[in-house]
């Protein structure tokens, strides 16, 4: 199966476990690989539908499995980092406090410059700020989900 997405064991692993923690956001109903397939069948035929149909659609006509998996990786990242009410309601959306966002601004100022090497003031890139403090929480969510799996091994 790996094999078939062009992935490591390591990148395997991490991607289901991103599955699964996609299931619990309420993203998809099904996690692991097979569920997986059949999603990226049913896009693929959606796809063939509209394009017959000359209707507009973005993206690919057909997906490859390693092009869905990581259509979906990508998706389910988004959602996390600007979340949806489905996201928000899941109870695993963090809250991200004024506090940490200047924190994460007064310490990371080396990554919020221009590439003429001034500072972005913090309202110019606030929302860049939490758009990464929820990234960060979503692979420490993920990095749960690898953890308690190896446990379980």
């Amino acid at each position: 199966m790996r094999r078939a997405y062009a992935l490591s064991e390591e990148e395997f692993c991490r991607a289901e476990a991103e599955l699964e923690l996609a299931v619990s956001l309420g993203l998809i109903g099904q996690a692991g690989f097979d569920a997986l397939e059949q999603r990226r069948l049913q896009k693929n035929e959606e796809n063939r539908r509209k394009k017959a149909a000359g209707e507009v659609f973005y993206g690919p006509c057909s997906f490859t499995r390693p092009m869905y998996l990581q259509y979906e990786l990508t998706r389910f990242r988004l959602e996390f980092a600007l979340p949806s009410r489905t996201v928000r309601d899941s109870g695993y959306c963090p809250e991200i406090t004024e506090a940490q966002k200047r924190t994460f601004y007064q310490e990371n100022q080396d990554l919020l410059t221009r590439a003429q090497g001034d500072l972005f003031s913090y309202e110019e890139i606030e929302a860049v700020i939490e758009k990464r403090l929820r990234e960060a929480a979503y692979d420490r969510l993920v990095q749960d989900i690898l953890c308690q799996s190896e446990t379980r091994e």
